[in-house]
């Protein structure tokens, strides 16, 4: 009789010090069962407890002389980790500083028994159905043959996307159709779409027409539908496998299972979609990079964009970006040479008028937060159709002051700014909800409140009374609205919350601009550039895009269509101040010796120290900066910190608990340059 096999195996556990391959002797009745990639349970040696866990490999001989526990038992015969998803979590760990298991965590949804066994069953007890063949269409607007070369060869594109919506006919029947549809609210609700959605989805068909597998990743719903409805006019019910957080566990588990089947399928859904464990992967495509919901919050917070990379370079495969106004991430692949960028041919630029720019002979109607010229463009506009009003917050006040002083109206019980939601509600923190009962001025004692700046319900009263009988429409957090039809209405939307109107809207008012800009952070001007270029990109062709009481260079790039310019100068200013993406950050909190030892261990120049500062809880944070190439060095350097730091615990006085460890490393967050 031989060695006995041994599995090695990725435990879950949050503890950094097991972010490693444990082995255990697999017996000789689970030695079928006990396969790459199955979910087991196993046995810790401290207080007999028993982890759950996934084995990674089996080999015949381990470096491990001794005698090796036993595994506990294999869970279910579902392979659920493929080694590419595994080698992608384990890089991805690496290069933040992290655990591999938090990302097989995000990567692999928790197990539905029920579901399991049903897919089991049938993928084990029938040959599986051949899909439907799939025809490569054309990718239309660009240089003729490029997209469709960089999918075939695995290139890699910043494309800028064609800045207008299109009707998709037959989206909505294919899509009701769809096997992967678990409810009616799975249906996109109309057929027009960004003209991203339909590019993504003529470039995902090459992929697939080669019997390779396509993952397109959106930060959130809203996307996720105009994708869903281009996808399902060009590919059949079941190519189109859907994953994201809207779903029930049952269902995106059932997802998650269908990709494992081996057939090439198109994987779309939000940040997580990334690690979808697709066969032969062609194609990643990403939208919008720079929105913020492509931030992973929990740790070790890798950003979509971090993963598609380091998936494209294992695998190999195509990876493009889409996107109305670049990132300054893939503005700097792009001058580095990463990335080759691909704009529309003919070019296609919206009709933006900025105010600021120009002449103006009446300086009451200049200072106005809706100058005459404004309200001229959308009363000339709901002559034919729908205008779009976008603004910078939502409900009714997003601020109040003090009658008296004009100091911020304040909680008392955290301090957080008073605001209202509607013209009827009370005045409540925008922090922690609570109502503000018989406040008074701390500074000067008054105890009235007045209302400052208006929100996307108080925009919507004013345009109201403005436009008697129009149709007043408002979309934001609490009014979700995705589709508007044709008919004239004025639509009061929150950046980023921009329905869809048919045909595209007659014009659009992007109002509230400097307040958006006096927002302090780094990313400021990158933010406001990518929401105004996305608004302006759903209205119909030559119809006027007003852009209120900005001017400078931002508004001059809005105007020419020339982001990537503005982006570029971003970045030259960035240089100058070692700030990211140029360079790489790790933003470390803990106790003032902890972070100090870190900080030490990383070994970078004085002047790239940044801090230390109070960050609360008898914490302190420190920003260290570094160059790329030191990248590796010293994510492997604050990690080996944080496992000698984890393991150095100690249990206190009997009864107490045992004291963690508070050291925490983030990398590439820009959130610390905000004020």
């Amino acid at each position: 009789m031989g060695h006995a096999s041994i599995a090695r195996v990725l435990v879950d556990s949050a503890l950094p010090q097991l972010d490693r391959l444990f082995d255990y002797s697999v017996p000789e009745h689970a030695s079928d069962a006990a396969r790459p990639g199955v979910r087991v349970r196993v046995p810790l040696r401290s207080a007999g407890r028993v982890a759950d866990g996934v084995i990674v490999e089996v080999v015949e001989k381990g470096d491990f002389a001794g005698a090796l526990s036993e595994l506990e038992s294999v869970v279910s015969s579902a392979q659920v980790l493929t080694p590419e998803v595994y080698q992608l979590a384990r890089r991805a760990a690496d290069r933040a500083a992290g655990s591999a298991n938090d990302i097989v965590r995000l990567a692999v949804p928790k197990r539905q028994a029920r579901v399991e066994k049903a897919w089991l069953g049938r993928v084990e007890s029938s040959e599986p159905s051949p899909r439907q063949p799939v025809a490569p269409v054309a990718v239309a607007g660009y240089p003729e043959g490029v997209v469709e070369d960089a999918v075939a060869r695995g290139g890699r594109l910043a494309v800028d996307a064609i800045p207008r919506v299109t009707d998709v006919p037959g989206a909505v029947s294919s899509v009701a159709d769809s096997t992967t549809a678990t409810s009616s609210a799975d249906v996109p609700p109309a057929t027009w779409v960004g003209e991203w959605a339909v590019t993504m989805a003529q470039a995902a068909t090459h992929a697939i027409a080669s019997d390779r597998s396509v993952i397109l990743v959106v930060p959130d719903y809203r996307d996720q539908q105009q994708l869903q409805s281009a996808l399902a006019a060009l590919l059949p019910p079941d190519r189109i496998v859907r994953l994201d957080a809207t779903q029930s566990n049952a269902d995106r588990y059932h997802a998650f299972l269908s990709c494992l089947e081996g057939a090439a399928v198109v994987a779309i859904g939000n940040r997580s979609t990334v690690y979808a464990p697709v066969a032969r992967l062609g194609l990643i495509a990403v939208w919008d990079d720079g929105d913020p919901l492509h931030v992973e919050p929990l740790a070790p917070y890798v950003h979509t964009r971090d993963a598609a990379l380091l998936r494209q370079e294992l695998c190999g495969c195509a990876l493009l970006f889409f996107s109305h106004a670049r990132s300054a991430e893939v503005e700097r692949l792009v001058e580095v040479g990463w990335l080759t960028p691909v704009a529309p041919t003919p070019a296609v630029n919206p009709r933006v008028i900025a105010t600021a720019l120009q002449a103006n002979d009446d300086a009451q109607s200049g200072r106005a937060r809706i100058p005459t010229a404004a309200w001229a463009t959308a009363r000339e506009a709901l002559d034919s159709g729908p205008v779009l009003v976008q603004v910078a917050r939502p409900g009714y006040a997003p601020r109040l002051a003090c009658a008296g002083c004009g100091e911020t109206a304040r909680c008392r019980a955290c301090e957080g700014p008073l605001g209202t939601a509607t013209v009827r509600s009370a005045p409540a923190c925008r922090w922690c909800g609570s109502i503000a009962v018989n406040w008074s001025c701390t500074h000067c004692g008054v105890k009235t409140i007045r209302a400052v700046g208006s929100g996307s319900a108080r925009t919507a009263d004013e345009l109201g009374r403005a436009f008697p009988g129009v149709r007043i429409i408002v979309s934001d957090g609490d009014h979700i609205v995705t589709q508007v039809d044709a008919r004239p209405a004025l639509v009061i939307a929150t950046r980023g919350a921009e329905p869809i109107a048919t045909g595209g809207y007659r014009a659009a008012l992007l109002l509230d601009g400097e307040r958006m800009l006096a927002r302090e952070s780094l990313r400021v001007a990158e933010d406001c550039l990518r929401w105004w270029s996305n608004a302006a990109a759903l209205v119909a062709p030559r119809k006027p895009v007003v852009l209120v009481g900005v001017g400078g260079e931002i508004a001059r790039a809005l105007s020419t269509w020339r982001q990537a310019e503005f982006i570029h100068r971003e970045l030259v200013d960035r240089r100058a101040l070692r700030f990211p993406p140029v360079v790489r950050v790790a933003t470390l909190t803990g106790t003032a010796d902890e972070v100090s030892a870190a900080v030490a261990a990383a070994n970078v120049p004085s002047t790239d120290v940044l801090g230390p500062v109070e960050a609360g809880d008898g914490t302190v944070r420190t920003i260290v900066r570094f160059d790329y190439a030191r990248g590796a060095d010293v994510a492997a350097t604050l990690r080996a910190e944080i496992v000698r730091v984890a393991a150095s615990r100690r249990r206190g006085p009997r009864g107490t608990p045992v004291r963690g460890s508070t050291l925490r490393a983030r990398f590439d967050d820009v959130e610390p340059f905000d004020s």
